[in-house]
C-alpha cells in the first residue's frame, strides 16, 4: 500500500474536502480546531487510505490560515 505524499496530488484533494464542508471550515475557524481531523479522515477516505497524514495535516493547517 504506497503513500501518496505528492502535494500537488494531495492539495487538490484539500480543495475538495474544504469546498465540499464549508460550515465545518467556518467552525474551525471560529476555533473548533479538532475539526483538523475530520478534515484530514475525509481526505483519507477520499484517497482510499493512500494518503500521508501528516503531510495532509500541514496543507489543511496551510488552507485554513493556521
Amino acid at each position: 500500500l504506497a503513500q501518496v505524499s505528492d502535494t500537488g496530488a494531495l492539495e487538490s484533494v484539500v480543495d475538495a474536502v474544504l469546498a465540499r464542508n464549508p460550515s465545518e471550515v467556518e467552525k474551525y475557524k471560529s476555533g473548533k480546531k479538532n475539526l483538523l481531523g475530520f478534515f484530514v479522515g475525509q481526505a483519507m477516505r477520499d484517497l482510499k487510505g493512500k494518503g500521508n497524514p501528516g503531510v495532509l495535516n500541514g496543507l489543511f493547517k496551510k488552507k485554513l490560515g493556521d
